[in-house]
């Protein structure tokens, strides 16, 4: 596969983080809401922010990335929790699957189903979304669950639709993609969680000759793994909070300017003959500043995902109201409060109390905002 398929696949890897929060009395106001920003820092790889985001200001967040030198599309793994303190209400990022498969009977006799080819597992193309949920993705990442109970798969037409906008597959080759939801609910410990689960199918399959007949291999990932869970009958209430968070996700234009070249080198220099990080970090600092067109059009439109995925999720809810942040400018935060301010350190306070005041009590210079029409 090309390496500008491989682009895709990676933008939410991640080595460790900054946070950007000092101790505060705001939070512990009855009715207000206080949000934070979060900086991550590709410390390990890049060296540098990967991306920032909101959330919570009393949410904990848990996560990282492996970097494992066997996949020259994939080098890096990750995945993240966002889980709130007192209550089951969590933003999950789940850790995107990478696959291959094909018909040629000398490599499947070498590397079975389930074995991994060039860093990828061996596994036939999931047929459908129901067959990705109900047969990898449940089974892999919540299978341990008592009492699961899987509800119907929504497609989201719409998102498989942006994903395609602007895609040309392989010469020789076929591309597609498809999306979709599913809701389960399963019993941890006492409470009864709900949970829902978004997932994008993408794969490239293409055609080579040869003496036993024409080869086909696929390229196929399972990508934009999103969990959003709370206890049953509460997740929806929650939307607001979740949409905020993955509205407010923002990747670092020249952290992906960066890990796009050092992908596509890679590839080309064929991975698994370097070892070490050391050697990508030489590699890194060889990689230019300068943002082509086509890395910018690749990540203006993984930024639109992440809108579309946030829209799907709490499409029938009055999600958010949009301010003007004089730091940093339009934000959009939960709707439903007649009250927002923020600080220099990228903090959100939000409340619907008339007689409420950050600024009482406080460290810090609270400002308030004014919404946008």
């Amino acid at each position: 596969m090309k390496g500008k398929a491989f682009v895709f696949w990676v933008c939410f890897m991640l080595l460790g983080f900054v946070v950007i929060h000092r101790a505060d009395a705001v939070g512990e106001h009855q009715g207000a809401v206080k949000f934070k920003t979060f900086r991550y820092i590709d410390q390990q790889g890049i060296g540098m922010e990967a991306f920032s985001m909101l959330i919570p200001a009393d949410w904990r967040f848990q996560g990282g990335i492996q970097w494992r030198m066997d996949n020259p599309a994939m080098p890096a793994v990750g995945a993240f929790r966002v889980t709130s303190p007192v209550g089951t209400e969590e933003l999950e990022l789940l850790p995107s699957q990478m696959f291959f498969w094909t018909n040629n009977p000398m490599i499947l006799s070498n590397f079975p189903i389930g074995s991994r080819y060039f860093g990828a597992e061996v596994r036939p193309p999931a047929e459908s979304l129901n067959d990705l949920f109900t047969g990898i993705l449940i089974p892999r990442f919540r299978g341990n669950e008592m009492d699961l109970r899987v509800h119907k798969v929504k497609p989201l037409p719409d998102l498989a639709r942006q994903l395609r906008a602007g895609r040309q597959a392989a010469p020789e080759g076929t591309s597609q993609s498809d999306a979709g939801k599913v809701r389960i609910e399963y019993r941890k410990n006492t409470r009864r969680i709900e949970e829902e689960m978004f997932a994008v199918i993408e794969a490239n399959a293409f055609s080579i000759p040869s003496m036993m007949g024409r080869i086909i291999n696929v390229n196929w990932m399972a990508d934009y793994l999103f969990s959003f869970k709370a206890e049953k009958g509460k997740l929806d209430a929650h939307a607001k909070t979740f949409q905020t968070m993955l509205n407010s996700f923002k990747i670092h234009p020249q952290w992906f300017n960066k890990y796009t070249q050092l992908t596509e080198y890679l590839i080309r220099a064929q991975i698994q003959q370097i070892q070490n990080i050391g050697q990508v970090s030489r590699i890194i600092s060889q990689t230019s500043n300068e943002i082509s067109d086509m890395i910018m059009d690749s990540y203006q439109q993984r930024q639109a995902v992440y809108d579309r995925i946030s829209t799907n999720f709490s499409r029938a809810i009055r999600g958010v109201d949009a301010y003007t942040d004089p730091n940093s400018g339009t934000v959009e935060l939960p709707g439903g409060y007649t009250h927002a301010w923020t600080n220099n350190l990228g903090e959100y306070v939000l409340s619907d109390d008339p007689n409420f005041d950050p600024n009482i009590g406080s460290q810090q210079n609270w400002e308030l905002m004014r919404r946008n029409p």
